[in-house]
């Protein structure tokens, strides 16, 4: 099959996560604070059009997830962000790994930046610290005209803005948004090496179909090197293809989701899931789900993609599993049908952010200028900057009127991803802002073109977000983190013994009980009511 270009950067920066988990911590915050929070303080001097923002210098503490490619002060996005705005941000960085503990410590010291950038707030965060008045609502300063790019999208997508109103009305965070994602989490791919020594010219359409073509890769010999060392179906914890597989039993997500009635349900306990327990267990049975599932790390299965072994895995692009260059090779799975009616579905990407990229803590000096510094990531040129880096570096314009683009030579050759690292923030982490197909005219490669295809042939049609970014409220969100810590711990444990079969699944109905018993319907019961106050706009 054709190679294809190098993937855009424009594809490559798109990651997104989402988390139910509660935070805890405490207020700290000072009389002149309270008056930033309050909104009280005047906006004298900042302008709500036009550059610079503010007419004396601001300087403003920004804290940050840093993935350690360049010096932050160093980074041409950000330097001309400085000199466009007239704000200076000093950066509180840290590195992603320890970025979670290190956010609680500063939330519970209370000794809290001016800004929250790439801060990855879960709701719970937010309405914790928002109802504390350690973050400052935020709405205010969108609807009084510092942030006509935020109001836009909001104005032109509702559900965004509800999506972010916590139950007490207020905005403590700004999403990521993309109303063109569709993938959730990163979907499984065919090895097309394997399709073509087989000669599979249509890809299976139901479970049985499936099976039979796993069968095919353990006994036909797809790699040809005449050992039986292939490994049909590979994961890593089952944690990378649960999602995509729960679709084909007619479940959207892995715990929460809502059906298309906007019934609430919980996946573990659903029919649909004993259905998928039973496939994988039959997998597993006659060697066709890798036996090194339960204890491989992401590298050893990558390592086994490199040599050719592995016929249905899962990664964000085939090629990073696989090796080689993008190339439409190796096709996306198509989602199978199972016994179970309206199957397949697929848990598509709600086209934002499910946690905050963006707060204002009550020791912003200047609220209202920050809005405008921020509102920029939602625009055009700021999206651009931000996610491309400045003009007549990696990119340049060939019909500027339009916003044709087109990129340049890599300075000094290497990889163009990497190097974007080197210019903007936003690489490794979920920023503020906006992803638009204006921002990649031009710029799109074959590779892109491709999964774009693949896409609306056989995820788009089938596809349905999971669940609303909905808020609990503090007390609703307590008892859930409590019961939804003790019910993973057990589901997950329960998972791995009924797939390698050290619990039979006769033993289903107890297994139910059980997690009816550890509040399940109590957490079904939390979300249906979070899922009609959205659905209300409350």
């Amino acid at each position: 099959m054709r190679k294809l270009r190098k993937t855009s950067t424009v594809l490559l920066s798109l990651i997104l996560s989402a988390s139910l988990l509660a935070a805890c911590g405490s207020p700290g915050g000072t009389e002149g604070d309270s008056k930033a929070a309050s909104g009280s303080s005047t906006a004298e001097g900042v302008k709500k059009e036009g550059f610079p923002i503010v007419e004396e210098p601001l300087t403003l503490k920004m804290m940050s997830q840093d993935a350690g490619v360049a010096d932050w002060n160093k980074m041409p996005a950000l330097q001309e962000m400085e000199k466009l705005t007239g704000i200076k941000m000093e950066y509180q960085l840290v590195p992603i790994d320890s970025f979670e503990t290190k956010k609680n410590l500063v939330f519970a010291s209370g000794d809290v930046p001016d800004v929250f950038y790439a801060a990855d707030l879960r709701p719970a965060e937010q309405v914790t610290y928002g109802s504390q008045g350690v973050l400052i609502p935020l709405e205010k300063y969108i609807d009084e005209g510092y942030a006509p790019n935020i109001k836009k999208v909001f104005d032109e997508n509702p559900d965004v803005r509800k999506s972010f109103t916590t139950p007490d009305g207020h905005i403590y965070a700004l999403p990521f948004i993309d109303n063109g994602a569709v993938w959730y989490r990163s979907p499984m791919w065919y090895n097309g090496k394997f399709l073509e020594a087989l000669g599979v010219t249509e890809l299976p359409k139901t479970t049985e179909e499936l099976y039979t073509l796993l069968k095919r890769f353990k006994e036909e010999d797809p790699n040809g090197n005449g050992k039986q060392d292939e490994i049909p179906l590979t994961s890593v914890q089952l944690d990378d293809l649960r999602m995509y597989f729960f679709g084909f039993w007619g479940m959207y997500s892995e715990q929460i989701y809502s059906d298309k009635d906007g019934k609430v349900h919980y996946a573990p306990q659903e029919e649909g899931y004993k259905g998928y327990l039973t496939f994988m267990n039959r997998l597993w049975e006659e060697e066709l789900l890798d036996h090194e599932t339960f204890s491989q790390t992401p590298e050893q299965k990558k390592a086994k993609g490199e040599s050719n072994q592995i016929g249905l895995f899962n990664d964000y692009y085939p090629h990073f599993t696989m090796g080689g260059e993008p190339s439409d090779e190796h096709p996306l799975m198509t989602p199978v049908a199972s016994e179970i009616a309206g199957s397949p579905v697929y848990g598509m990407h709600p086209g934002m952010s499910t946690n905050g990229t963006f707060a204002i803590t009550n020791k912003n000096p200047n609220p209202e200028a920050t809005m405008r510094w921020v509102d920029y990531l939602y625009g055009y040129e700021g999206a651009t900057l931000f996610g491309q880096g400045p003009e007549n570096v990696l990119w340049k314009y060939t019909d500027k009127e339009n916003r044709v683009k087109e990129w340049l030579p890599v300075p000094g050759g290497g990889d163009r991803e990497e190097y974007r690292g080197t210019l903007t923030p936003n690489f490794g982490i979920l920023t503020p802002g906006i992803s638009d197909p204006e921002l990649g005219k031009g710029l799109r490669s074959d590779f892109d073109e491709w999964l774009e295809k693949e896409n609306a042939e056989k995820l788009k049609p089938i596809g349905k977000a999971p669940f609303p970014n909905v808020y609990l409220t503090n007390e609703e969100q307590s008892e859930a983190s409590a019961l939804m810590s003790d019910l993973n711990t057990y589901v997950e444990q329960m998972e791995a013994k009924f797939v390698t079969g050290q619990e039979p699944l006769s033993n289903w109905d107890s297994y139910v009980a059980q997690v009816k018993k550890m509040g399940s319907d109590r957490i079904v019961e939390l979300y249906q009511g979070a899922y009609d106050r959205w659905n209300s706009g409350q």
